[in-house]
């Protein structure tokens, strides 16, 4: 079973360098793509095309695959699994990581840090400056998602209203430390793989 571990945007570092860790001790077999070329307008559609494509040269296409979105990546994750399913393969499940979760229709960031914030908390933001437009530009169509069971591992405090969003969603939630974060993550993938 592969995870594809989809990177923050524009570039940004990961936050928990090793949530990569401890997935081959329970049987995922870690991919990271590199997500490049997001920098200039349009942003997301940039960052999903460029995924799909990196996912498409990593990954065999009837591996059971789960994508786990990081930072900024969150709202983008249905996207890239619905161009995973345009090209046949199947994703068991979506783990979002200290994320903001996607939304229906073209919805701006800043529209889903406004609905999903209700205190303003931008956590998560990966870079220092962001290009003009980045989180005014309407995000790519995401529609009749999600299309396998979704989890949330949340490490930062500051995103703890969008991980009871995801828990109001049904999701299941993992609270843990971000030394702890990759033995979450695979048990959390393991849970998901359970009920696809």
């Amino acid at each position: 079973m592969i995870a594809v571990l989809l990177p923050p945007t524009l570039g940004a570092s990961t936050r928990l360098p090793g949530l990569a860790d401890g997935l081959p001790d329970h049987g995922f077999t870690p991919v990271r793509p590199e997500v490049d070329g997001d920098d200039r307008p349009p942003y997301g559609t940039r960052y999903v095309a460029r995924a799909s494509l990196e996912i498409n040269r990593l990954v065999a296409p009837q591996a059971p695959t789960a994508l786990v979105a990081e930072g900024g990546s969150g709202p983008l994750v249905g996207a890239v699994g619905q161009a995973q399913r345009a090209a046949h393969r199947p994703v068991f499940g979506y783990v979002l990581v200290d994320a903001f979760l996607p939304q229906p229709g073209t919805p701006t960031r800043a529209d889903i840090v406004r609905s999903q914030s209700p205190e303003g908390v931008e956590a998560g933001t990966d870079v220092e400056e962001e290009p003009d437009g980045y989180r005014t530009e309407p995000l790519p169509m995401l529609s009749d998602w999600p299309d396998a069971p979704c989890g949330y591992v949340l490490t930062d405090p500051d995103l703890a209203h969008v991980a009871r969003l995801a828990e109001l969603r049904g999701w299941t939630v993992r609270r843990t430390a971000p030394e702890k974060a990759s033995e979450t993550l695979a048990g959390l993938l393991t849970d998901l793989r359970g009920m696809a």
